[in-house]
């Protein structure tokens, strides 16, 4: 039988990032020296006295026709360090003309989990396997490797994966067993299946729109299910936990939970699911960043 239930984790631990303030879909971050303002399209209550914000350094403009422009009142180097100190991890930050940075800090919340687990099964002589797919610049990556996992790493960004192989690097983590894939998350899980890997845990972060590597389309609501489904084949015989990270609003906790219960309902084990956020400085507010899914054995 699968034991369910939902709750909001939040990333609480950092010294090299904080969400200063938000207001009028705007959020004020600190990136380590550098002090960024981005659009949020959670922060849809007011600006705490209506007064612009002051000394940032970058600033992103949405355009009306799409994507947008940063302006800087401070030039900030092209890229810079931030560290997470409480799992000894470096990250490489870079405003992009898209907004992102090459980082989502909430999710330090699920690195904290997922290592915990890991580290437990290294202790107890068991080796264990993971297979991140859509996993971005690797920050979930290299906190399962920094545990103690051997981790495939999966994008259909090349300079994605590029960004991960820095990530291990700064993380000191370049001779670690990691295998950097460039590939559609769903053909590659396939093949794996033909080739008889097996995996004791998988993370996926799956975007709402997407394209492979060949240009294939991934659209989140068609093609969830069918990657779930396949990798469940992928699961050794004692699987250690499944995590299910989305930014779409077309996913709540509760469907992210139904997916995850229907998908290990004969391995039974515990599903959770809910919210992750990252408290804001100026009003203790919180910001929520996604939903999550968890499953362990």
């Amino acid at each position: 039988m699968i034991h369910a239930s939902s709750s909001i984790a939040l990333a609480d631990t950092w010294s090299d990032y904080r969400i200063l303030d938000a207001g009028d879909g705007m959020k004020m971050e600190q990136w380590g020296p550098h002090t960024l303002v981005r659009p949020d399209p959670q922060v849809i209550w007011p600006r705490r006295n209506g007064q612009p914000w002051a000394d940032w350094d970058g600033y992103y403009h949405r355009s009306e026709r799409g994507g947008g422009q940063w302006e800087y009142a401070t030039q900030p180097p092209d890229s810079w360090e931030i560290a997470y100190e409480p799992l000894g991890l470096k990250f490489r930050i870079s405003p992009t003309s898209f907004k992102h940075t090459g980082l989502f800090p909430e999710q330090a919340v699920n690195w904290e989990w997922f290592s915990g687990l890991i580290r437990a099964a290294r202790s107890a002589g068991r080796e264990v396997s993971v297979l991140n797919l859509f996993g971005y610049t690797g920050g979930a990556t290299c906190a399962a490797a920094q545990a103690g996992a051997a981790v495939c790493h999966v994008d259909a960004a090349d300079g994605m994966v590029k960004w991960c192989r820095e990530n291990a690097s700064l993380s000191g983590l370049e001779d670690a067993p990691i295998r950097y894939i460039v590939d559609d998350c769903l053909k590659f899980a396939r093949r794996e299946i033909r080739r008889g890997r097996k995996y004791d845990a998988i993370i996926m972060d799956p975007p709402t729109f997407g394209r492979g590597k060949g240009g294939e389309m991934w659209k989140l609501e068609d093609h969830l299910w069918e990657l779930l489904s396949t990798c469940d084949e992928l699961l050794s015989d004692q699987p250690l936990f499944f995590l299910i990270n989305a930014y779409t609003a077309k996913l709540s906790p509760t469907v992210v939970t139904n997916l995850l219960t229907e998908l290990m309902r004969k391995r039974g084990g515990t599903v959770t699911g809910g919210e992750v956020g990252i408290p804001i400085v100026a009003d203790d507010k919180i910001l929520p960043c996604g939903v999550y899914g968890r499953w362990t054995a």
